[in-house]
């Protein structure tokens, strides 16, 4: 299927380190505070802070956005109206998650939420029909080096996501901290993977990290309980990290041949 050209050059200029939450957008703020949302999503704003998260990752208008796992909406919904019109959304959904599916499917059938394309696909499988500015995961990379959900190649995903992005595109990924050495079975249990693994296995695939935010880490947690574990739930230590395509350099690994 042939692709669209690239259309969105997206300038950064956020050097490496701890990126320090801000002031949101206007069209952020008024995503936030659309009405229309559901109020179990509102309810949860106070732990997962949707402002500073959305600024960070560099969500704007008219954007082309890949999201990964949306589990029901509750950022595809503010991504949405944040792109607006202009923009698109491509959502690729767990064919084995039949819960995220039904809910997926009834925030597709809201008022206003025709410029969503819902995927749905054997976990770790995508299929992306244009090139996007962005792509998107949040709380959700973890779960690729989970094999009871399915085998996934996670060198071949990233790569996938190098090629379906814009020059100059963001890869934005934000999940719960783990503590060093963690291993794949303990991933499984804790559904925590390690900061500083998702920056190795993304790095190379081609990209460049160019931001970090720590709006979300919270030093009371020790990374040893399982993220659904009670005493911890919704108030895990979280990182977000953001990754770009440089411009002008498609399929790095294939030079090293």
């Amino acid at each position: 299927m042939k692709l669209a050209l690239p259309g969105m050059v997206l300038a950064l200029c956020l050097s490496v380190g701890a990126a320090v939450a801000g002031d949101a957008p206007s069209y952020v703020v008024s995503a936030v505070a659309d009405p229309a949302r559901p109020k179990d999503d509102v309810a949860a704003d106070a732990l997962r802070d949707p402002s500073d998260t959305l600024a960070f990752a560099g969500v704007k208008p008219g954007m082309v956005v890949g999201e990964l796992f949306p589990g029901g909406g509750y950022y595809t919904r503010m991504i949405d109206d944040v792109v607006g019109p202009k923009g698109k959304i491509f959502a690729v959904e767990n064919a084995g998650w039949k819960d995220a599916v039904v809910a997926d499917r009834q925030m597709l059938a809201e008022p206003g939420r025709t410029n969503v394309v819902l995927d749905v696909e054997p976990f770790g499988r995508m299929s992306l029909p244009e090139k996007i500015d962005l792509f998107w995961i949040t709380q959700n990379y973890h779960d690729l080096k989970i094999a009871k959900y399915g085998a996934v190649d996670t060198a071949a995903f990233n790569r996938g996501v190098f090629e379906a992005l814009k020059p100059g595109g963001i890869y934005f990924i934000l999940d719960h901290q783990a503590n060093p050495g963690t291993t794949l079975d303990q991933i499984a249990v804790l559904h925590r993977i390690e900061k500083a693994q998702v920056i190795r296995e993304v790095t190379a695939a081609g990209f460049k990290l160019v931001a970090e935010g720590r709006f979300l880490h919270r030093s009371g947690d020790d990374h040893t309980k399982t993220v659904f574990d009670p005493a911890i739930r919704g108030k895990t230590d979280q990182y977000a990290l953001k990754f770009v395509k440089p411009l002008g350099l498609t399929t790095p690994w294939r030079l090293e041949a």
